[in-house]
């Protein structure tokens, strides 16, 4: 944790005790601490340093005091979390200063292993906040669910500029489709099909997390995500175990299907990729994913898959073959692919 923090109090004695408490973390770079003695002074040092991960504030300041400043915080910069830190720790004014926005509350005299524990904590949900932000960005099914502090945020013209950035990028991409679902969706109702097919994908979102994949889409009964970073070919295919193993567990009893137990077949390719905004601007409709031959084999190695299987190219299967069990099922005609391609099942 590297983390930028803000303490705003009129009282230099608190400075001090923060520099002296703190300083083996200081020396250590995991904090680095800037001072502000109002509200005003604390307005103007954020705009200066924008890279401020949190605030310290306290509440009875002159010029401006605490609780406006988490008006103002809001107002400014929703994603910047504030802990308050005063004396006037009595419920109207913690009852206030939490309607305003504030993450925490630490009354004076500070116990400082309870303040930096209350750090921690906040920096932790600020990371957790940010690593939200970037689903959405990747992710534009999350769009519906954001709140309008971070629509704000997200319509500042430094979010819109990345928005328009593309690149090449070596990553892995995973397609995973629900056998027979189909079939499944013309027996039953509506009802039942909703909740089936959102309690198997909530498995196998669970998994793809796991291993610091994301979901680029649902498709139907289908899933596709990409993984990027260090290692991504591998927690791909152990992303595809885990949700394969997790989906033959379970049992649902279907009304024309009484003991039904769903299977997924799998596909897996690796390689260079566009990674940018893709769809129409007219519509204001982009999706954040990645487009190129090495995603469309994944959705075809995908429909070449039978029930249970994981099936990735031999190529592929070379690169991991001292990590993972596989076993030769032949040679397929991939659409669009001039000579046939030999795959491999991913065993375990």
């Amino acid at each position: 944790m590297n983390a930028k923090i803000l303490v705003v109090d009129d009282e230099t004695d608190l400075e001090l005790l923060i520099k002296q408490k703190f300083r083996r973390q200081i020396r250590e770079k995991k904090y680095e601490f800037i001072f502000a003695h109002d509200g005003v002074e604390a307005l103007a040092m954020l705009a200066d340093q924008p890279d401020t991960d949190m605030v310290l504030t306290d509440i009875n300041m002159p010029g401006m005091d605490g609780l406006t400043l988490l008006i103002k915080l809001q107002e400014n910069n929703p994603m910047l979390k504030a802990v308050i830190v005063s004396a006037y720790g009595d419920m109207d004014n913690i009852r206030t200063a939490m309607n305003r926005g504030a993450f925490d509350f630490v009354t004076k005299p500070v116990n400082f292993e309870d303040l930096e524990l209350t750090m921690e904590k906040t920096m932790e949900y600020i990371k957790q906040l940010r690593q939200t932000l970037q689903a959405i960005k990747e992710n534009n099914i999350l769009r519906m669910y954001v709140d309008e502090s971070v629509l704000t945020f997200m319509n500042k013209p430094e979010f819109e500029a990345s928005l328009s950035a593309s690149e090449t990028v070596v990553a892995t991409v995973l397609f995973i489709d629900i056998c027979g679902f189909t079939a499944i969706s013309e027996r039953e109702s509506p009802d039942t099909v909703v909740r089936l097919v959102n309690r198997y994908f909530d498995v196998m979102v669970k998994e793809i997390l796991g291993q610091g994949g994301y979901v680029d889409k649902f498709m139907g009964d289908a899933v596709m995500a990409v993984f990027r970073g260090e290692y991504h070919f591998d927690r791909a295919i152990e992303a595809a175990l885990a949700v394969r193993t997790q989906i033959a567990t379970l049992k649902d009893s279907l009304a024309n299907n009484p003991d039904y137990h769903p299977q997924v077949s799998i596909g897996i390719n690796t390689g260079e990729m566009v990674s940018g905004n893709i769809g129409s601007t007219t519509l204001r409709r982009l999706d954040y994913t990645v487009i190129g031959d090495a995603v469309n084999t994944a959705q075809r190695l995908q429909s070449a898959a039978q029930p249970g299987q994981i099936v990735i190219t031999e190529t592929a299967q070379q690169e991991i073959a001292e990590s993972f069990t596989c076993e030769r099922i032949g040679e397929v005609k991939l659409k669009n692919k001039a000579e046939p391609v030999v795959i491999y099942n991913v065993v375990g």
